[in-house]
């Protein structure tokens, strides 16, 4: 194994998730994947292609370059569609290559209608509104403004979508901003409409507001983490399985992130582990080497509480989490031997670890720690 460590993608458990995500939004709604943040730490070029052959053939990103590197993985064509970052030089790739873009500026609309007009093919331009979020989105005071200019050059755009992004769907205590957003959303859409601006599209939807307003579904949704089989937060799972029946989480992790033991030490009862002397033996230990650290996302806050699986039992890390390495405790471990299987993320025989351990333990988001995780850890497919 050129690599300390690898991480396993399961097709079954996309399968499963896909299917489920699809039954609540119904066969006229399109399932938009996104794939930001290297499919959530995923893999674009591995997941890429495993989503296309699950069935999705609608893809969000953020910028240009993880639309390149989508293209150039999926074996079909599918639409991307970049949702954030894109320079004026790369227009003219994107509209060439019938990638959509979000606009959210007057200068970007106009420099998108030049470039479709020097190449002689139509932007296809999904239209941003701001409603609340206050990041990125059309102002109500440059509404008059927009109209001006999509009408000016209705000749080289396509106004394909129009759209909004939600602040905090996953939490009730921002109810009340989701529901103003949404007629935010509505007013305007309807003023651009007056116009005779009328999109192909019209989503707002994240992996929450799909799950909790019912109302924000319209023509597309825009699923995220909950694909990859983790809840937008324990709220949004409480008020689904709430109203169920059958209190299964209904949804399967895809990923797996594996390591082997590099090494074994024996640790006398008095001595100290690792850098520092954060941790002293209280008794005769045995010590596995574990070639991860904080260089391939192992969080250095996890020194001293993290947990590994060995053999289907848990093993708590030991000492401070090294760049390269870490140590965990496998005394009471039978047989344990070098080049053992170590689970950092995932399942072992009956016992797993999750992402919300990570999560509770080192102060990260499940978000946060799944796109932290290195490009170069190999990512394989399994059944």
């Amino acid at each position: 194994m050129f690599h300390s460590s690898y991480i396993e993608i399961s097709k079954s458990a996309l399968q499963n998730n896909i299917r489920f995500l699809k039954q609540q939004v119904g066969p006229n709604v399109t399932f938009s994947s996104v794939i930001k943040g290297n499919a959530y730490g995923h893999g674009i070029e591995v997941f890429g292609p495993l989503a296309q052959a699950c069935g999705i053939d609608h893809f969000s990103v953020f910028s240009a370059d993880e639309a390149l590197r989508l293209q150039d993985a999926l074996p079909r064509p599918a639409t991307i569609m970049i949702m954030g970052y894109i320079d004026n030089p790369e227009l003219e790739w994107a509209i060439q290559h019938d990638i959509e873009f979000f606009v959210f500026e007057p200068d970007r609309l106009t420099e998108a209608a030049k470039a479709a007009e020097k190449i002689g093919k139509p932007a296809r331009v999904h239209i941003e509104l701001e409603t609340g979020m206050n990041r990125t989105g059309f102002s109500l005071s440059e509404l008059e403004q927009l109209k001006t200019i999509l009408q000016k050059c209705r000749p080289h755009v396509v106004l394909q979508g129009l759209c909004t992004h939600f602040a905090g769907a996953e939490s009730y205590q921002n109810h009340e901003r989701v529901m103003a957003q949404q007629q935010s959303f509505q007013a305007q859409r309807q003023a651009l409409e007056e116009r005779g601006l009328v999109p192909n599209q019209t989503h707002t939807a994240c992996s929450a507001a799909m799950m909790g307003y019912r109302d924000t579904h319209m023509d597309m949704v825009r699923v995220g983490i909950m694909q990859y089989g983790f809840w937008p937060s324990p709220e949004v799972y409480s008020q689904y399985v709430s109203r169920q029946k059958d209190r299964t989480d209904p949804l399967q992790r895809l990923i797996n992130w594996k390591s082997r033991i590099m090494s074994l030490k024996q640790v006398p009862q008095g001595e100290f582990v690792g850098y520092g002397s954060s941790f002293q033996a209280p008794r005769d230990m045995v010590m596995a080497v574990v070639p991860v650290g904080y260089a391939w996302g192992y969080s250095r806050s996890l020194s001293n509480q993290g947990q590994v699986l060995i053999q289907g039992q848990q093993a708590g890390v030991v000492g401070i989490v090294n760049m390269n390495v870490m140590m965990v405790d496998v005394t009471d471990i039978p047989n344990v031997q070098k080049e053992d299987e170590v689970v950092l993320l995932g399942k072992q025989g009956s016992q797993s670890i999750s992402v919300a351990s990570f999560s509770e333990l080192s102060s990260q988001l499940n978000y946060e720690l799944l796109t932290r995780l290195p490009l170069n850890i190999p990512r394989i497919v399994v059944a």
